[in-house]
């Protein structure tokens, strides 16, 4: 299974519906909170060139803003 991240933040509500979705299909994930975390709020920026979230990473591919049906497809659930 390729790793999961998800790029949040403090009083997110797609945010919170991204980790239900997650947790509801048993996905395994690392959360990283760049309200508490000036260093995820720098590589969310700098590196995947994302200034919204949630933002996830499965393995390579980098899904920005609350795309459900984008999440779907790079993890294989119908």
């Amino acid at each position: 299974m390729k790793e999961i991240v998800i790029f949040t933040q403090n009083e997110c509500p797609p945010c919170k519906i991204v980790k239900m979705f997650l947790d509801d299909h048993n996905v395994d994930y690392r959360e990283r909170n760049i309200s508490t975390d000036s260093k995820a709020r720098k590589e969310l920026t700098e590196k995947y060139g994302a200034f919204s979230t949630p933002t996830v990473l499965v393995g390579e591919e980098v899904i920005i803003g609350f795309e459900l049906e984008k999440l779907k497809k790079a993890l294989k659930i119908e």
